[in-house]
């Protein structure tokens, strides 16, 4: 590469690499010509040099209109929506033996500032409205998300809510709780991800698409970087079998995060590299078609920031049931107490904020605990089946008062009933001295039982960086530049929840971005 030079304000004389967009494919010509001569171009080689002079298939095994990786929450909401749109041969490719990812064990909870039911308004629990929810992301997120982004979640929540409930029969409860870091009660609940999976999975199938488990993409084909040159199709394996897929429309990646990837994980946030740390997501969620996508020139961002769900199972990091409890209470009137029975933090806070505040206390300080009574059990979504199985399994404790409650759990009782009596009293008074809590007329006072508890940890949880996509879901390359035929959508992208995702933006994300690549892809030149 050529190098400059130029006098700087200072007089003296700078050298500067002349590398911009031009240089770089004029520097890349060697590819362009490899690829003519039917080679794929590799512009980041995961794995090995051998991979930059991998030829193109010779011949394809297969054709198809539509092919999406990936089926949780945004793969079966994209192969929906483009079968809804007349595509008439929608794939969708699962490397786990089962379908769902991270999405079938996720909570459930969805926020929408809306649904067909109006739920908010009938439970006289405030107003919201999507322009709420949209500041409310980007302020959760520190205002590193793409504004842009954020409006098309916002803005699509309520509809692709009610899609699913009308069009796959999804089921939610009479409920809307307000969660850590939103400002209105917009999140609903339906008990367990699967329902909305489910839901759409049942769309997408009733109109042609098609699912296969099992079958792991090795490799995306794109012949050169011209910014024209269209992804060509994939190279999967199923079993033993090494087969080409090819593309006519496009390849939709809603493939999940990197959660599970030790190594990609510590690559990019070294505090959260080693195994030592509990993990809520599926053994699956380890980054590949990231990888993939950034060989044939695809962009991320903000890698690094990377979440941690501060109400996980202490010892296994498993977000079950009751781990929902602490993320769905607070706007209830629950508590978040230490093992000296004292609070820490705003139950309101972010995920975030939560997380590190428990750490803060340090190895001594695993876990802490959240106090609830049995009155606020379905005013937060939860069911009565529901607290008896988690009391079966050991994960929550019930007891009569709050000072045999403490003994259960062994926390000095004295300090949590004064704890529950002050937080109580902050309720009467509409304030909270301690933490600053807003206080609204839907938190219950605990003065009533029988109480309950449940122990929780921080574990990690969600990656909020990944690839860069545009309003219409195209994934964009190195230069700004979209990538032809080439579309992402979910937790496999970036952009949309800044330095932290608020609890129950996930969902809506998936679905509305799978809503708007699946929409998107059947308009597409086959």
């Amino acid at each position: 590469m050529k190098e400059k030079e130029k006098v700087g304000s200072d007089g003296k004389r700078q050298a500067t690499n002349q590398l911009n967009r031009r240089s770089f494919l004029k520097a890349t010509a060697a590819l362009g010509a490899v690829a003519g001569s039917g080679f794929a171009l590799n512009m980041a080689t995961p794995g090995s040099a051998e991979a930059a002079k991998r030829p193109l298939p010779k011949k394809w095994d297969e054709t198809v209109e539509v092919l999406v990786i990936g089926s949780g929450f945004a793969g079966c909401s994209a192969a929906a929506q483009a079968t809804s749109n007349g595509a008439k041969n929608v794939v969708v490719l699962e490397k786990m033996p089962t379908y769902g990812g991270n999405s079938i064990i996720n909570g459930g909870v969805y926020a929408s500032w809306d649904d067909k039911f109006h739920y908010r308004e009938k439970l006289n629990l405030g107003n919201d409205s999507v322009n709420l929810h949209a500041e409310d992301t980007l302020k959760g997120g520190d205002y590193f998300s793409i504004p842009a982004l954020v409006k098309v979640m916002a803005e699509g929540a309520t509809d692709a809510l009610n899609w699913m409930i009308d069009e796959g029969g999804a089921v939610i409860r009479p409920t809307v709780v307000r969660a850590g870091g939103h400002s209105a009660y917009r999140t609903h609940a339906a008990g367990i991800g699967k329902v909305y999976v489910d839901a759409l999975k049942r769309i997408a199938e009733k109109n042609g698409a098609k699912f296969r488990l099992g079958t792991e993409v090795k490799w995306i084909w794109r012949a050169d970087a011209d910014p024209k040159s269209p992804v060509l199709g994939v190279e999967v394996k199923q079993g033993r079998k090494i087969s080409n897929i090819k593309i006519q429309k496009g390849l939709i990646l809603a493939s999940g995060g990197f959660s599970r990837d030790i190594k990609m994980r510590g690559d990019h946030y070294p505090y959260l590299s080693g195994s030592d740390w509990n993990c809520t997501n599926h053994k699956g969620a380890t980054g590949e078609m990231i990888r993939y996508a950034q060989a044939i020139g695809a962009d991320t961002l903000q890698m690094n920031f990377i979440q941690l769900y501060p109400y996980a199972d202490p010892e296994t990091g498993i977000l079950d049931t009751p781990a929902l409890y602490p993320f769905n209470g607070p706007g209830n009137g629950i508590v978040y107490v230490t093992k000296q029975g004292k609070r820490f933090i705003s139950e309101l806070a972010r995920r975030d904020h939560v997380s590190f505040a428990q750490i803060a206390l340090g190895p001594q300080g695993k876990p802490t605990y959240t106090i609830f009574s049995d009155e606020m059990i379905e005013k937060f979504g939860g069911t009565r089946e529901e607290t008896e199985a988690g009391i079966k399994k050991g994960r929550l404790v019930r007891a009569d008062s709050i000072a045999e409650l403490a003994k259960k759990i062994g926390i000095p009782s004295d300090a949590l009933v004064d704890t529950i009596n002050k937080h109580n009293q902050y309720l009467a008074a509409g304030k909270d001295p301690e933490f600053n809590k807003p206080i609204t007329k839907a938190m219950t006072p605990m003065t009533k039982g029988p109480f309950y508890a449940v122990a929780q940890w921080p574990a990690v949880h969600h990656t909020m960086g990944g690839l860069r996509i545009n309003e219409k879901a195209q994934v964009i390359d190195i230069f700004g530049e979209v990538i032809p035929k080439l579309y992402a959508a979910g937790e496999v992208t970036g952009g949309v929840h800044g330095t932290n995702r608020l609890g129950s933006n996930a969902i809506p994300d998936c679905v509305v971005f799978g809503r708007v690549a699946g929409g998107t892809v059947v308009k597409e030149k086959a």
